[in-house]
């Protein structure tokens, strides 16, 4: 028989930075830990595209 718990919907995974780890679970702690991984590529893959537009920019006013 399902328990209660399984018709409330799941809580949506997020990070707060500095939080209390304690209480979290170590399943909950790689779902954390995903995410987070997938934020820092997201972020990187921005950095690397301003990047490129930068040098494009450069390379073009320096000719």
């Amino acid at each position: 028989m399902p328990s209660e718990d399984d018709d409330r919907p799941r809580k949506k995974v997020s990070h707060e930075i500095g939080q209390d780890l304690s209480l979290i679970s170590v399943d909950e702690l790689n779902e954390r830990i995903a995410l987070l991984s997938s934020e820092i590529e997201r972020l990187r893959a921005a950095v690397n595209k301003r990047n490129a537009s930068k040098d494009a920019a450069n390379s073009f006013f320096k000719s």
